[in-house]
């Protein structure tokens, strides 16, 4: 989440824009390395019931999938002019000619900054023809975060996600209540006689 953070900071510091994309069925655009067979499908009639199907590509459920997916995305990234970040795997950067950008990797959720439009579009065109990307314009929601811009810079806000949070853990409804112990207040030890039921 740090590095999360720090992208749109840095974007703010320097003027870019920020742009976000997803990429449909992102897992099954991995090729796969070693030899990986399935049974047929159900649907799949054979005449031989122990014929099996090798994989040339991953799919969802394997677990080589993400490792694939992520391999194919970075050599088209660094194929295009992209440097890998060492401090971290997720973060691709570009210079040429005085334009600058940087890409941020989730799994199949990217984010794009640079300073110069045209070619943030140029490379949204290119991964496009690599990959089935939905373009999703200006970032708005990465990994839980709100994000809203103004003239004074970026806000990040957790509201969302924290509500989704408390949704699923079945307590939107409630109301909140002060806690009835005070602060910094040290427990002893029990004393007394064990109870029969701990329950």
């Amino acid at each position: 989440m740090v590095i999360v953070r720090c992208f749109p900071s840095v974007a703010a510091a320097k003027g870019c824009e920020l742009h976000q994309m997803d990429v449909r069925n992102s897992f099954l655009h991995g090729y796969l390395d070693e030899e990986v067979f399935m049974k047929m499908p159900p649907s799949f009639r054979s005449s031989d019931p122990h014929k099996v199907c090798r994989l040339r590509k991953s799919l969802y459920g394997l677990r080589q999938a993400p490792r694939q997916w992520f391999s194919k995305l970075s050599s088209k990234l660094l194929e295009y002019g992209f440097v890998q970040s060492y401090a971290n795997y997720s973060l691709f950067t570009y210079y040429k000619d005085g334009k600058y950008m940087a890409f941020l990797v989730y799994v199949d959720d990217l984010v794009l900054t640079g300073n110069d439009s045209r070619t943030c579009s140029q490379v949204k065109d290119y991964l496009t023809q690599c990959f089935h990307i939905k373009d999703l314009r200006v970032l708005k929601y990465f990994l839980g975060l709100d994000v809203a811009r103004s003239p004074k810079g970026i806000f990040l806000c957790q509201r969302k996600y924290a509500l989704e949070i408390v949704d699923e853990c079945g307590m939107l409804g409630c109301k909140p209540v002060a806690f009835p112990m005070e602060t910094n207040h040290k427990l002893a030890l029990a004393t007394g006689k064990a109870l029969s039921d701990p329950t």
